[in-house]
């Protein structure tokens, strides 16, 4: 039996997901102390089910994102402690997964010690959409991984914003290329014509983005896809925009699996270069002002129709 939890209080995805799969999310007690603590149980028996549990571990309204990776890590040992034969976290936005090498002196790697942590738990299976790098990703857990491409989301927006315009996909940054590559093959299949591919060059040092504006590959009077894991203040969107532009590109619509859209955000995302801001509903674009021009730009498709494709194989595998 497949049992599915949610621990976020915005029940929004999860409710469309568990609609998706035909399963009601089971019961569970969460319950905050004064100083802080939480104590989270299932009020269903677990013993001997396939659990899943949705929580998206992005910072805030209410909780930072290390609050819901411990109430996540502890609620998944509570369903092993009492027998669920395998718990799967199904995590949206994954939390510290963009440290995942070190690039200066003592450098932490995030991304393993978090996985470490799942592991230490008992998880048997997690299932994420767009993973900063998918390779440290895979590498980092010794669980079963899935990895959900955000672009799978929005091929259908494509064909309808594009129509028979010339189109190609870019990376703002060379990290994103294979990313982007991804998606323009998946794009000519689908659409059956050619669609093109650039790259805008980015350098990132003490958390500060610089850029020469060199783009590489033919944008000229297309429509570009500018594809990213995530947007976070809009200045690296903005700036690969506004390069883009520069070299001949008729419209730039921004892509980006996770909209975490901190501080200045609003303001890079208004900038004229941007003509939409396409993300999923793994993060809820609550930081955003709730009218002006950034939302007027803003669609946000959702992603539980690839997490319940991904579920239901999954189950169906363990159900055999």
């Amino acid at each position: 039996m497949m049992l599915l939890f949610s621990l976020d209080p915005d029940l929004t995805f999860a409710q469309a997901l568990a609609a998706r799969l035909g399963v009601p999310l089971a019961p569970h007690e969460d319950r905050r102390f004064e100083d802080g603590e939480h104590k989270l149980r299932p009020l269903v028996d677990p013993r001997g089910n396939d659990a899943y549990v949705i929580y998206s571990l992005h910072g805030g309204p209410e909780d930072s994102p290390h609050d819901k990776l411990c109430h996540l890590l502890m609620f998944i040992a509570t369903l092993r402690e009492h027998g669920a034969a395998r718990v799967t976290a199904v995590v949206p936005y994954l939390a510290y997964a963009r440290k995942d090498r070190q690039t200066k002196p003592f450098d932490p790697v995030t991304l393993r010690y978090v996985a470490q942590l799942f592991d230490a738990v008992g998880t048997s299976q997690l299932i994420v959409l767009e993973a900063h790098n998918v390779a440290a990703f895979q590498n980092a857990f010794r669980c079963t991984t899935m990895h959900l491409e955000a672009h799978r989301a929005f091929d259908a927006i494509v064909a309808e914003l594009a129509g028979e315009r010339a189109l190609a996909v870019a990376s703002p940054d060379p990290g994103g290329v294979k990313r982007a590559q991804l998606w323009r093959e998946s794009l000519e299949k689908s659409l059956l014509r050619p669609v093109g591919f650039a790259m805008v060059d980015k350098r990132r040092s003490a958390g500060l983005v610089s850029s020469e504006n060199l783009v590489a590959g033919e944008v000229g009077g297309m429509t570009v896809l500018l594809l990213d894991d995530l947007i976070a203040s809009g200045d690296a969107m903005k700036r690969a925009a506004l390069a883009l532009r520069q070299a001949g590109a008729r419209d730039v619509v921004a892509f980006a699996a996770h909209g975490l859209f901190i501080g200045p955000a609003a303001e890079a995302l208004g900038d004229d270069s941007i003509s939409k801001i396409i993300v999923t509903d793994s993060v809820p674009p609550f930081r955003l002002p709730p009218a002006g021009p950034v939302r007027s730009k803003l669609r946000v498709t959702s992603a539980a129709p690839l997490f319940a494709q991904a579920i239901q194989a999954s189950h169906a595998a363990w159900s055999r």
